[in-house]
């Protein structure tokens, strides 16, 4: 039978609730693995868009797993609508798991009498209640982080604190074994080192919540082997190749891989090695769902904004995206709803954030085995798997399209999206919809975005704000196309009615500002439509002009620079974007017009949208001299209840790029740089021959020289005042900082 058939067979009967005292330690064994394997085969109809099939199965068990499993439908639900109702069923679904986990755990370990793992297993008994109590905590903290309230937001980082604890536990268990079989790590030496110094004292100062017992079992009973002090990523054993892999019965023609061999073929061998090294059913459940969570948890953590982290770190909390990347691709080599999921947040992560940050690994660099780049094949082969585990699932089908966007097949992806418009779970659709939305502004088919926006107000309830302010961009645009049509085509019917539909809808997004909040505060994208209206109206009633009239530089390519649509947009679409940022596509006339142009901040939001258009057109040069002018603005003018406060930390961001693009670049960079301040110059020759100039630069210190300014800028705005779009930039620069630390170890140039 294939390997995948064990996520879609019929559920196992159901086993009884409460088995004869009588029976054996094997039967309870058994009925406890048929259990999980029945609550996970249900759970996995979520990952096919069978929400309510998995619910109706899972109802069917009143295990702890299968009340995971229900608890697992209700947070996919949560998290995938941010529907208030939806998010206060959650938190009280949770909230049972996480007693019912626990109180099984505690009997588990009573009913055992010792912590040391059975037989042929590796965990010690009442790990597998100990993830759920985690899984469960993590999920729980998700929910009350994404809920509107801050005292809910609190509790919910203190669950955090509490699974992480647990999952570093149940880590270090696993390093020990691993370590008893002659296997170590290999990953990222700056793993969590500092968290694996703060999770003894953290797990010390919960002694009432964390078994101190259940923590201590890796160490404790592992016959002459010490728990790990790093865990990083992937496996590999200590002694001569041959003799490895030997050891490990894998194929012959294993045996001649190169000693060179990437990083990413390396992960595939270590994958293996997993799939060796646990084989009980429940040590399975435990280390794919252990390794998804952990995974998703370090990955979270290293991507929120740098002052957030530096808080986060203080209180015990270390990101690791390297380690989380490798933990979560390690759980989808296993066949179940961990692998799903698992898989699910690597498409989100790769798809989603790499995919809007720009300082990242080229391709080749990516085939050596960068982890913190776009791996484009293993991901189209994880989707092919995806696809054909869940050939009914919309969010496979969703992924291939952002996959399609991230590689500029912006169309293709259109494509994609449009025959995947109908999804059994609302959640899927609305995200579906979302991203047919931006795509279309990206490809510039205004009515398409404008309909799609629209659309999204019926699905979900997440920033009805923001889809009627970008559904008023999208109106505008076109009463723009029709405003500045020339003779015959000028349709001055269509030019008053997307006028009136465009204000319409602007004015309707102040009415719904704030109806959404994040941890008691207003979500940033709804303070920036809300200020850029307030700014708007108010530009008009000073003016004596229209709300339509009043706009400035294009708000749809505005909104595109701020999600990176640049990145994935043809040359053909990012020219038709330069000529849709000009100041002639204004409506307003004269004096007005000239009113609008005089604003400094206006100004600035034009240079940085068409700084990010020429870079992405590989006009370098001319980027850096608009960025320049930008940077030479007093701050001040960026100050003030209306004021567009982001263009001088996104020049700077801006530069950091250009910067990387000379650090991959440098025969092109050395080739075109002139003997100007801000360039290094290269020969006499490029000095009018006067002498001069310095001598020629070697590639090496380009590299370097150019790395360092990267640096400079990334953490220049990291350190940026408040401004209401700074979480967004920080991902970016978060993004970028972790690569340049990747670039440094890889060429022997870090400096701890």
């Amino acid at each position: 039978m294939s390997r995948f058939g064990g996520w879609f067979r019929a559920a196992a009967p159901k086993p009884s609730a409460g088995p004869s005292p009588a029976a054996s330690q094997a039967d309870l064994a058994a009925q406890e693995i048929a259990m999980m394997e029945d609550a996970m085969a249900s759970a996995s109809l979520i990952m096919n868009d069978d929400i309510e099939g998995a619910e109706e199965r899972l109802r069917k068990g009143d295990s702890t797993f299968h009340h995971l499993g229900q608890s697992l439908c209700i947070f996919m639900k949560s998290v995938l609508g941010f529907e208030k109702s939806i998010m206060v069923e959650a938190s009280n679904r949770l909230y049972d798991c996480e007693n019912r986990a626990w109180n099984d755990m505690k009997k588990a370990q009573k009913e055992a009498g010792t912590a040391t793992p059975a037989p042929g297993r590796v965990y010690p008994p009442g790990s597998e209640y100990a993830l759920i109590h985690a899984e469960a905590q993590l999920m729980s903290a998700v929910v009350a982080v994404l809920h509107e309230s801050l005292t809910e937001g609190i509790k919910g980082f203190y669950k955090l604190r509490k699974a992480y604890i647990t999952l570093d536990s149940l880590m270090q268990i696993e390093e020990a074994y691993l370590k008893s079989r002659n296997m170590a790590v290999n990953g990222s030496k700056e793993s969590v080192s500092s968290s694996e110094k703060k999770s003894d004292r953290l797990a010390a100062e919960d002694a009432d919540d964390i078994d101190l017992e259940f923590v201590d079992a890796s160490e404790a009973q592992q016959q002459g082997t010490k728990t790990p002090q790093t865990y990083e990523g992937h496996l590999r054993k200590d002694s001569a190749p041959e003799e490895k892999l030997g050891r490990l019965s894998l194929n012959a023609d294993t045996k001649s891989i190169a000693s060179n061999m990437s990083s990413a073929q390396s992960n595939k061998l270590s994958n293996r090695q997993d799939s060796e090294a646990f084989t009980h059913p429940m040590d399975i459940f435990i280390h794919s769902g252990a390794n998804m969570c952990f995974g998703t948890l370090l990955l979270i953590i290293s991507m929120v904004p740098p002052a957030f982290s530096r808080l986060l770190s203080i209180i015990g909390f270390k990101g690791d995206r390297e380690r989380g990347v490798h933990m979560l691709w390690r759980s989808t080599e296993f066949h179940n709803i961990n692998g799903g999921v698992a898989g699910l947040m690597l498409f989100a992560y790769y798809n989603g954030l790499l995919g809007f940050s720009d300082i990242l690994p080229n391709d080749d660099d990516i085939e050596k085995g960068a982890i913190v780049g776009y791996p484009r094949e293993r991901c189209a082969a994880l989707l092919a798997k995806m696809r054909t585990l869940f050939p009914e699932s919309g969010l496979w089908r969703l992924e291939e399209a952002r996959a399609l966007g991230n590689n500029k097949d912006l169309r293709g992806a259109i494509e994609v999206l449009k025959t995947n418009a109908a999804s059994r779970m609302r959640q899927v659709t609305a995200l579906n919809c979302f991203e047919l939305s931006l795509d279309s502004m990206y490809v510039h088919d205004y009515p398409e975005m404008r309909a799609s926006f629209l659309r999204c107000l019926e699905l979900n309830d997440w920033s009805h704000a923001l889809y009627y302010y970008l559904a008023g961009c999208a109106e505008l645009e076109s009463y723009r196309d029709a405003f500045h049509a020339g003779g015959a085509e000028r349709d001055e019917a269509a030019v008053r009615a997307h006028k009136k539909r465009a204000e319409e809808l602007f004015r309707k997004a102040p009415s719904v500002v704030g109806k959404k909040k994040f941890m008691a505060k207003p979500m940033p994208f709804e303070q920036f439509v809300s200020r850029k209206l307030q700014k708007w109206e108010e530009r008009a009633r000073d003016l004596g002009v229209d709300l339509a009239d009043a706009a400035g530089i294009s708000p749809a390519q505005e909104m595109t620079y701020l999600w990176n649509g640049t990145k994935k947009m043809t040359a053909a679409d990012l020219e038709r974007s330069r000529r849709a940022l000009a100041w002639d596509r204004l409506t307003a006339d004269g004096a007005a017009r000239a009113a609008i142009l005089a604003e400094k901040d206006e100004q600035a939001v034009q240079d940085v949208c068409k700084a990010a258009v020429l870079r992405n057109l590989g006009r370098y040069d001319e980027a850096r001299v608009i960025l320049q002018q930008v940077m030479r603005i007093d701050r001040t003018v960026f100050k003030g209840p209306t004021k567009d406060d982001y263009p001088p930390a996104a020049a700077h961001y801006e530069m950091a790029v250009l910067a990387w693009i000379d650090v991959q670049n440098p025969a092109l960079a050395l080739r075109d740089s002139k003997p100007a301040s801000e360039h290094v110059p290269v020969s006499a020759e490029e000095d009018g021959g006067n002498g001069a100039s310095t001598p020629p630069v070697k590639e090496e210190e380009w590299r370097r020289r150019k790395l360092d300014e990267c640096q400079t800028w990334l953490e220049t705005v990291s350190k940026w005042e408040a401004f209401i779009l700074d979480a967004r930039f920080g991902m970016r620069i978060n993004t970028g900082l972790d690569t340049i630390k990747w670039y440094r170890k890889g060429h022997g140039w870090a400096s701890e």
